[in-house]
């Protein structure tokens, strides 16, 4: 990361970077993967805001091809009086594939069902390296069958779901959508696809640009695709890169495609919505070119969390609600 790129970095993400410094944590790419969850796990009572108030918060659980899947639905706030049915969000956590969990992300998905006025089930696929791909992939398209399968008992409307996810999650939120329209359905009304990771050959121009002095470079994802993947030939498996291996984005659902300037997987969520776009599907793109990458989870510092949550559920929101 050069000079002039740097000195366009958000304050706020700069003080989150400094606070990086100050504690002495080491890069996740020099660390196991349970050490890494721990310390991941550490940095959400510094990092994001204090969970705000919904109509409802319940654990549940769905069958998986490896076991039991944990869920969370979230019904937003002023929704309890209101419809019965809502319309919901099916979301997969960030983390590489290698952490992050249902509480990682809470404050994501109550700020997003309270801002869209929807449910939110949130999904706790299995994680690497324990679960090599595709168990990720694999668990997140059967909690979205199940769910649909199951909208009723769980107060959400059958033909209004959307999927969505930042990061990793953003990559099984795209797997899904596409296994979906292969698979003979549920169809989906819509994809939130917040910085995604979309082609693990990881050759995109952000990838070397972005490779030093940030909590996610180059390097880092390296590292969380080697946990991830069970080989080299897995690269080439559209679940893992769907960018350039899915081959067709026709009749997919519209897209949501969040970027953000400081971060390795900007170039490849920028050829993603373009891809999705030139074949006829309805892409929002968002660019905020001063944040880095996880920002979303920082909330409690970078203040430019909360109104990028709220423009995304907004676009949820007109998605599902219309």
């Amino acid at each position: 990361m050069n000079d002039a790129t740097r000195a366009t970095l958000d304050p706020d993400a700069e003080r989150v970077l400094e606070l990086i410094r100050q504690s002495g944590r080491p890069p996740y790419d020099t660390l196991a993967p349970a050490e890494a969850r721990e310390l991941y796990r550490k940095g959400r009572t510094v990092l994001q805001p204090d969970p705000p108030d919904v109509a409802e918060a319940i654990d549940l659980t769905a069958p998986g091809p490896g076991g039991p899947i944990k869920l969370r639905r979230y019904r937003g706030a002023g929704t309890a009086g209101s419809r019965t049915m809502l319309p919901a969000l099916i979301y997969f956590h960030g983390g590489g594939w290698v952490f992050g969990d249902l509480d990682t992300h809470d404050v994501v998905c109550r700020m997003l069902a309270n801002a869209a006025q929807i449910s939110v089930i949130s999904v706790d696929y299995r994680l690497a390296p324990e679960h090599k791909f595709p168990a990720a992939a694999e668990d997140s398209i059967a909690a979205t069958q199940w769910i649909a399968e199951n909208a009723r008992a769980l107060g959400v409307e059958r033909d209004r779901l959307a999927v969505g996810g930042d990061s990793a999650g953003g990559n099984l939120a795209a797997v899904v959508a596409l296994a979906l329209r292969d698979g003979g359905g549920p169809a989906l009304r819509h994809q939130l696809l917040l910085y995604p990771a979309v082609d693990l050959a990881m050759t995109h121009e952000s990838h070397r640009r972005i490779t030093e002095g940030l909590p996610l470079t180059h390097t880092t994802m390296c590292w969380f695709r080697d946990h991830y993947l069970r080989d080299a030939a897995d690269e080439r498996d559209w679940r893992a890169s769907p960018l350039v291996r899915a081959g067709e984005f026709r009749g997919l659902p519209p897209a949501y495609v969040l970027t953000v300037g400081f971060d390795p997987l900007c170039s490849e969520g920028e050829a993603y919505a373009a891809a999705l776009r030139a074949t006829g599907v309805a892409t929002e793109h968002r660019h905020l070119a001063q944040q880095m990458h996880g920002f979303l989870t920082m909330g409690r510092i970078i203040t430019a969390a909360e109104p990028a949550l709220r423009d995304a559920a907004a676009a949820v929101k007109r998605a599902l609600l219309t």
